[in-house]
């Protein structure tokens, strides 16, 4: 795989029909998978070494993104699924890599702005259900 743009990630929210809409605006974003492991050690552990129970973690997907508005449409679907608070379906692309999509919350949402500059936004996602990965 070669060397990716940072610009090309693309974070998509669903528009409640059948397409997705892209969050215009982004200059950063991060995709964090995580798996809690589950510590099966006891005293009849080999050697003393810790033992993990596989296949038994949770697993999430944590996604943080900051920005300046440019899409109305976009910003709207946003803001209303941090009011809601509902499980919205997202789409998160990278390029030459993978699709991953399913439920999340908008779980923080934030405004910010210099007298003299654009005004900007920041918004972190927490996974709430299954997410499917497609390679692409």
């Amino acid at each position: 795989m070669a060397a990716q743009a940072g610009k090309d990630i693309l974070l998509k929210i669903s528009d409640g029909a059948s397409s997705f809409v892209t969050v215009a605006g982004l200059r950063a974003r991060t995709i964090s998978l995580n798996a809690k492991t589950i510590d099966a050690t006891d005293s009849d552990s080999a050697g003393r070494w810790r033992e993990l129970l596989a296949g038994a973690g949770v697993r999430s997907v944590a996604v943080s993104g900051s920005g300046v508005f440019r899409d109305a449409a976009s910003d709207a679907q946003v803001r209303q699924s941090f009011f809601d608070q509902s499980a919205r379906t997202w789409r998160l692309i990278v390029p030459d890599f993978g699709q991953l999509e399913g439920a999340f919350i908008v779980a923080a949402l934030e405004y910010a702005g210099e007298h003299d500059g654009e005004a900007a936004f920041a918004l972190s996602l927490a996974s709430a259900g299954a997410v499917t990965f497609t390679a692409i």
